[in-house]
């Protein structure tokens, strides 16, 4: 059973999967990366095939996953400081993408039509702790 490879995490794009390949590689993990080359060649269809998925031998199963547990998946400024809530002073917020005017729509309607990419669309931060939504200035 110690050569089988189990999914220990799914990446939209593979940027993210190889940054987290990396570090589980330099903490003496075997990784291996499915569906990364068809997603490098078309991005729009990460979502259709699952993503990138991360896989690591079955029995380092544990390791990996108490390694990528360790790892932060909140936001940062551009000088590594966690951004912290403006209402809440918490340090739990994420990056998410939305299209809230009309603007942003039709943009994001029209690239998706002619088969443009990347989409245009708007970026906020969000606090999970309160749910307060603030710009990523």
């Amino acid at each position: 059973m110690q050569d089988t490879f189990t999914t220990i995490a799914v990446f939209q794009y593979t940027s993210e999967a190889e940054i987290i390949k990396g570090r589980l590689e330099a903490e003496g993990i075997s990784v291996f990366l499915l569906d990364n080359h068809t997603i490098n060649t078309n991005p729009i269809v990460s979502n259709a095939i699952g993503g990138v998925k991360l896989k690591v031998l079955s029995g380092q199963e544990k390791e990996a996953k108490e390694i990528l547990n360790s790892i932060s998946t909140y936001s940062m400024d551009n000088v590594a400081q966690v951004i912290k809530c403006p209402n809440c002073h918490k340090t739990q917020i994420e990056l998410f993408s939305t299209i809230k005017d009309f603007k942003s729509f039709m943009t994001f309607l029209g690239d998706f039509i002619l088969g443009k990419s990347p989409f245009h669309t708007r970026y906020n931060y969000r606090c999970e702790a309160c749910q307060t939504e603030f710009p990523t200035e």
